[in-house]
């Protein structure tokens, strides 16, 4: 095999490969053997077909096309070997030249990773939002804990907007009841829009033992789309009550003796989640900076891949939930052609950023042991909810084994980047990782989602 390299742009090079005839041999041999266990050809057994009567049975055509197919990846990878070319993505096969007993000629273009000139990773500095924590949260805090201990009570007066009623309902069309249109002491909360349309508004001022009709359109059954006479009866009305905020209410709902310290320890919880959300909003100004001050290109064949592979995820996660791309499109008032541009920029960011990220990795010589590639095993198995060994099998068969350890040296290397630039909030104040460390974890690094850094 004979190849030469061509350079197309910083991530794209065009390999030409030309293969003797004779190369093809063990192709040839394994076409036959492959065909020939196919075939059913009278008077011969299945494996056992003498290649001449499969060329007069098939045809040699068949034959040298199912070899060339087999050949040329292999020779694809060979050359990429040879010319120590760092692929990315699909190779395109093009100018495929082949007659039988003459050589294979074909090219191949391929995305390979560019090479970047890094900066000082220390170099880089960034700012963000200072942390604040007003009482307004602490208080809706508070006010969301207190909604999970309110109580009914019964109130002689007309119900109103948020009280719960229990009602009777009957539905009918021109005078005739409607099957399943009648209901008994159904709970309802004034307001929610949880029933029939008009409901709401014909109970607002009803009391106890008092009765209304309103009439509704039925959106189901044998009236579907008729107008429905319906008679409503409020049994009983009752008002949400919530805990009076003090020590005891504390005790109730918390581990907490008095109020002051629950409301403390729920400013705490918000600081905390402010500070992981301050530290990503750093880590993605660095990686922003990294990315510009390191003019990564984005291959334009893997962003493709990405692009079809987002876009395909995204329609099946719509006919999951019941929806069409084309509804999907019309609720938020985009082309399709709007919606593959804002992907190819969001593939293009990420594409870029695990470029950058596996330079750094390589420059920095970052490994990724066994039990560290394990852990992430396991951690995707749970949430997969595959046994860890099922799911590991699974990796090595669909061949992404070598995608996950990717995705953990990225975040290994990602770690390193926000362990050493300037994160500081516009006040000087210095961002350090310990709002990402684990309980009792010491060793610095980022525990989160390797796979978060690509939005």
């Amino acid at each position: 095999m004979k190849s030469t390299v061509e350079t197309l742009s910083p991530t794209r090079v065009r390999l030409a490969i030309e293969v003797p005839f004779a190369e093809l041999e063990p192709s040839l041999k394994k076409a036959y053997r492959e065909i020939g266990a196919q075939v059913n050809i009278p008077g011969f057994r299945k494996g056992k077909v003498p290649a001449q009567v499969i060329d007069q049975r098939v045809g040699r055509g068949a034959v040298l096309q199912e070899a060339i197919e087999d050949m040329i990846p292999q020779q694809i990878f060979a050359a990429v070997r040879e010319h120590d070319v760092k692929l990315l993505g699909r190779p395109a096969v093009d100018n495929l030249e082949f007659s039988d007993g003459q050589p294979l000629k074909f090219t191949a273009e391929v995305d390979i990773r560019p090479e970047l000139v890094l900066p000082e990773l220390s170099s880089i500095k960034v700012e963000v939002d200072p942390l604040e924590v007003g009482d307004s949260e602490v208080d809706e805090r508070l006010n969301g804990l207190r909604e999970k201990f309110v109580t009914l009570k019964t109130v002689e007066r007309a119900a109103a907007e948020g009280d719960f009623v229990q009602i009777d309902l009957n539905a009918t069309v021109n005078g005739a009841e409607v099957e399943g249109g009648s209901a008994t002491n159904l709970s309802h909360q004034v307001g929610s829009g949880t029933l029939l349309k008009g409901l709401d508004e014909t109970v607002v001022g009803l009391s106890a033992g008092e009765s209304a009709t309103f009439v509704t359109q039925l959106v189901g059954g044998d009236h579907a789309g008729s107008d429905a006479d319906v008679a409503v009866t409020v049994r009983t009305v009752k008002e949400r009550e919530l805990p009076e905020l003090d020590d005891d209410f504390a005790q109730l709902a918390s581990e907490f003796d008095t109020l002051d310290e629950l409301k403390n320890d729920l400013k705490e919880q918000i600081t905390r989640v402010k500070k992981v959300e301050q530290l990503y909003a750093a880590r993605d100004k660095a990686l922003k900076e990294l990315v510009e001050r390191a003019s990564v290109p984005a291959p334009e064949g893997v962003v493709a891949d990405e692009v079809a592979q987002r876009k395909q995820s995204m329609v099946e996660q719509l006919e999951r939930m019941g929806a069409s791309l084309a509804e999907y499109l019309s609720v938020e008032e985009k082309t399709e052609e709007q919606i593959d541009a804002d992907l190819a920029e969001a593939a293009s960011e990420g594409v870029r950023i695990q470029l950058l990220l596996d330079s750094i990795a390589e420059a920095e010589n970052v490994e990724v042991s066994d039990d560290e590639f394990g852990h992430e095993v396991v951690h995707r198995a749970q949430r997969a909810g595959m046994a860890p060994q099922q799911y590991y099998d699974e990796l090595v068969r669909a061949g992404a084994a070598g995608a996950v350890y990717g995705d953990v040296r990225r975040g290994k290397a990602l770690a390193l980047v926000m362990e050493r630039v300037i994160m500081t909030d516009t006040n000087g104040e210095v961002l350090t990782l310990d709002a990402l460390r684990a309980p009792g974890d010491h060793d610095g690094h980022d525990h989160g989602d390797h796979e978060g850094h690509d939005h």
